[in-house]
């Protein structure tokens, strides 16, 4: 039986793509996961994440990774169309991968509240019809969506390295960090616009936005 595990990585920050990984393991090879140590990637150093990637995906029947970008992430989260928000945008994302990596089963974090609402869109988005488990926090109970969670991970790691190269040092594009939150303020200071790897319908981004207004009328 081919067993599929998806997660993602980089949902809550304002910078950076949202990336959403999934492999499928032949079940008999799950155990093995656990064996070498595969667990939610926010419980792994950045040195361990790397080196348990090539052991999984040595393991992976198949994998996707799938970047979903910035631009993309400010149209569903504007969209006036009623529940078509983030976690629709995800849960169709999670429905592709299950599409191409077609699974007798599929474990997925669920990002709605409600598990089972996720659940059911992603089996609604997906052309490939299959069983899907979706639960919170799925990358802690099942070790192949921990495995999913670590592809993420690393895959987010290596896109913000890539975009710090181009913009700067903006810390980890998470809200929590003040890096982040003072290089949105100067980016203005020096641009009329933020650049496209900045998720502007994300408040701080908006809140910066409408400051750097404020600035700009009292200047004139």
């Amino acid at each position: 039986m081919l067993v599929a595990g998806i997660d993602e990585a980089g949902r809550g920050c304002v910078i950076g793509p949202l990336v959403v990984a999934g492999l499928a393991v032949q079940e008999e090879n799950l155990a093995t996961f656990a064996a070498f140590g595969v667990k939610d990637s926010k419980l792994l150093t950045h040195k361990k994440r790397e080196a348990l990637v090539p052991e999984i995906l040595r393991l992976a029947h198949k994998h996707v990774v799938v970047k979903v970008q910035p631009l993309e992430i400010d149209r569903a989260v504007e969209s006036q169309r009623k529940h078509y928000k983030l976690n629709r945008l995800e849960a169709q994302t999670m429905a592709q991968i299950v599409t191409e990596l077609e699974p007798d089963v599929a474990y997925v974090d669920a990002a709605d509240v409600v598990a089972k609402r996720f659940g059911e869109h992603v089996l609604e988005a997906s052309v490939f019809k299959t069983r899907i488990v979706s639960e919170h926090k799925a990358d802690r109970s099942y070790p192949v969506v921990s495995a999913a969670s670590i592809i993420a991970k690393v895959e987010r790691d290596k896109a913000v390295a890539a975009l710090r190269a181009e913009f700067g040092d903006f810390g980890t594009g998470y809200l929590t960090d003040p890096k982040t939150g003072r290089f949105l303020k100067q980016w203005l200071k020096e641009n009329s616009d933020f650049p496209e790897c900045v998720r502007k319908s994300w408040k701080p981004a908006k809140q910066a936005k409408a400051e750097q207004g404020t600035e700009q009328m009292r200047l004139f």
